[in-house]
């Protein structure tokens, strides 16, 4: 984790970049407190919980996470499987009741890559260098399949696409002209781009249509990552569906997008957002032709608003110690009774609360 210092260092350098086209702004800091019960434990209970990225970012820094959990033994693990993401996991024995509390406090700042005209390929863009481990994030994953009829959508959609920047955008507009958000999807959706692609039914949540955004730049050749957490604030770009209208955020989860481009680096999308304004910002049902979705679209194609919280990349994720199936990421947090997987949905079972609040810096 990135002490204070070289979180400033980095943010210069970012800053620096400009010509680059990367940029960051001011720092806002902010606490964020998660407390999970299960409720009528019946045997030895099992908790896991996401926290807060402990990966350093140019727009996110994680300052703490700090853990209660009284009666019950607790430890951060990684994931057996997928891209091993950090979690809480907790244990408590029959008879305890199942509480955990985790607080996270986060720095975070706006972050924009500027990927319009211009062939950044020279100057200061040289010194985006092109990390190790980028071929993670061009395989296919249970949800996120790269052949057959995605890799078929993908060279349809990309086919006359001179360069990655070309391809990303192609893509991302793609899924803003075709996909529609889907307001009884429960929670963010699952992310099965396979069947959405095959049944022709291309609605969900972000977890959806970020997932098929995914896929579709994987399978174009694009490394490109789900980046799964948590909407913060409200935010102050004139959107209130994208960001929260209290300090009770407990399901404002929100699965964000990046794809890796050479001379850039990780670049932010959300294509899911630009559909999540034309469907709910006030006045609902906004036209692709209104000025506010307009701007939506121009801004989410390498632009990220930090009014928002990182937890995770990871699909396909193995929860330590349990022997039920694995998660197509891990955005909730989750639970085990005697054994058994408890829906993370069901709130006559299992209850959590998810608070923030912005720290004066």
């Amino acid at each position: 984790m990135l002490n204070r210092r070289r979180f400033l260092e980095t943010a210069a350098g970012v800053s620096a970049l400009a010509g680059a086209g990367r940029a960051a702004t001011r720092s806002r800091k902010f606490e964020v407190t998660t407390r999970i019960e299960v409720l009528n434990a019946s045997g030895p209970t099992r908790v896991w919980a996401p926290v807060a990225l402990e990966r350093a970012t140019p727009w996110q820094r994680t300052l703490a996470n700090r853990v209660d959990c009284k009666g019950g033994a607790v430890k951060t693990e990684a994931s057996a499987g997928g891209s091993s993401p950090r979690m809480i996991a907790a244990e408590f024995p029959a008879g305890v009741k199942p509480v955990l509390s985790i607080a996270a406090t986060v720095e975070t700042r706006d972050w924009t890559v500027n990927v319009g005209s211009g062939d950044l390929r020279r100057g200061g863009a040289a010194r985006v260098a092109r990390p190790a481990n980028v071929g993670e994030y061009l395989r296919p994953t249970k949800y996120i399949p790269t052949g057959g009829i995605v890799k078929q959508t993908a060279d349809e959609i990309t086919r006359g696409a001179a360069t990655d920047v070309e391809k990303a955008r192609a893509i991302y507009e793609w899924i803003v002209e075709n996909t529609r958000r889907n307001p009884k999807t429960r929670g963010c959706g699952l992310g099965d781009i396979r069947f959405m692609l095959e049944s022709g039914d291309l609605s969900g949540k972000c977890a959806d249509l970020n997932a098929l955004y995914v896929g579709l730049a994987r399978a174009a050749g694009l490394a490109a990552r789900d980046v799964y957490g948590i909407r913060i604030a409200k935010s102050e770009l004139g959107y209130k569906s994208l960001g929260t209208s209290t300090s009770t955020v407990t399901t404002a989860q929100h699965c964000r997008a990046e794809v890796w481009l050479d001379g850039y680096g990780w670049t932010p999308v959300d294509p899911a957002d630009v559909r999540k304004v034309m469907l709910e910002e006030p006045p609902a049902g906004r036209s692709a032709a209104d000025p506010l979705v307009e701007s939506a679209r121009r801004r989410l194609f390498g632009s990220w608003e930090m009014n928002w919280m990182a937890y995770n990349f990871a699909h396909d994720v193995m929860l330590p110690g349990s022997r039920g199936p694995a998660l197509p990421f891990l955005m909730y947090p989750q639970a085990e009774v005697a054994g058994q997987r408890i829906d993370c949905l069901d709130p006559a079972n299992f209850r959590y609360e998810i608070t923030a609040k912005e720290i004066t810096v």
